[in-house]
């Protein structure tokens, strides 16, 4: 890996001559989580939103990975030593290390998006995950026609299960006796990067009868995908919009909006704002979303369209709440 992307190796080494130069001038930096920036999911959708700020500003931002917690750390830190205006996080799993780093960096600003760090110079972006799930729940309820659909999730942690509670009550919504299977690909943070078992996860849904895969699973989903695929299944992306990697198969996408998260970040550090604490964004504030486009059109009927479209105004509307798993504890039954 080039060491202008990432800080890595020891503690004693953290930022190479080679990323040092690669600096020279930034005064804003992103660190991606271990899925990378060209997941085609969720760190991907944050590099649009960099690559959107650069080309709109002619503003270097510096481009890092960590690829574990201890390694965020260092990374961090070692970005806070140059004075920078903005540090932004992607992932949950860098929210104790920015925590901690922003303690150490006052005067450093640090965005995370997707995790909530405290501090007075640490502002959290959160997505109401469950709420764009339950859109996609509907449109999979719809679609399938077994009445069992399936949910791979990467690891499990309360915020991959508030995607699957809100694809249930989306799916139940529709069909109150549908079967949902579940299953997580892992505990641990390698279960982002296993394709090879997200594959054999949906497989085995597909066995049992589901005939629509939801995949939330970082790298790992794109096993499932590509599985959907080979099986003739319909399958759903996360985070970012999938549609186009199998047209024709991808039943749609529940998009989170990193991307503008990201690039906002990046604006308000241009123009000297920042605002500690929460930002919530669900479908109301346009940070969560389906996906219709040329590459599902052939999949998505009116039907399915005009139901999905009155579920997301009734949940703008407020008058469908859907409940979050991390707040309620539980998934309603």
């Amino acid at each position: 890996m080039k060491f202008k992307h990432i800080c890595l190796t020891i503690a004693a080494l953290c930022i190479s001559a080679a990323a040092r130069a690669d600096m020279a001038g930034a005064k804003l930096a992103i660190v991606y989580d271990a899925g990378g920036k060209f997941d085609k999911s969720f760190n991907q959708s944050a590099s649009e939103g960099v690559m959107r700020f650069m080309k709109e500003t002619g503003l270097k931002v510096f481009e890092a990975q960590a690829n574990y917690d201890t390694q965020a750390e260092q990374v961090l830190r070692a970005l806070a030593r140059k004075k920078l205006k903005l540090i932004v996080s992607i992932g949950f799993s860098q929210t104790q290390p920015v925590q901690k780093i922003a303690a150490e960096y006052p005067n450093v600003h640090f965005v995370i998006v997707d995790g909530n760090a405290q501090g007075k110079n640490v502002n959290s972006v959160l997505f109401k995950e469950q709420e764009g799930s339950y859109l996609v729940g509907v449109a999979a309820a719809m679609a399938s026609r077994t009445k069992t659909i399936s949910f791979v999730g990467g690891m499990d942690i309360p915020l991959i299960r508030a995607f699957a509670c809100g694809y249930v009550q989306g799916a139940k919504s529709v069909v109150p006796k549908i079967q949902v299977l579940e299953n997580m690909v892992g505990t641990t943070s390698a279960a982002w990067n296993d394709p090879a078992k997200g594959g054999e996860l949906a497989r085995a849904q597909f066995d049992r009868g589901s005939d629509v895969v939801f995949a939330v699973a970082g790298g790992s989903g794109m096993g499932a995908l590509q599985m959907a695929k080979e099986k003739g299944k319909l399958a759903i992306g996360v985070d970012s919009n999938q549609n186009y990697l199998y047209p024709g198969t991808m039943l749609t996408s529940m998009v989170k909006r990193v991307d503008n998260a990201t690039y906002e970040a990046l604006m308000k550090a241009k123009n000297g704002q920042f605002t500690s604490g929460i930002t919530y964004e669900g479908l109301k504030e346009g940070g969560v979303d389906w996906v219709l486009d040329k590459d599902n059109r052939m999949v998505v009927t009116p039907e399915i369209e005009k139901r999905v479209t009155a579920a997301r105004a009734d949940i703008i509307a407020g008058k469908i709440k859907v409940v979050d798993y991390r707040a309620a504890g539980s998934c309603p039954q």
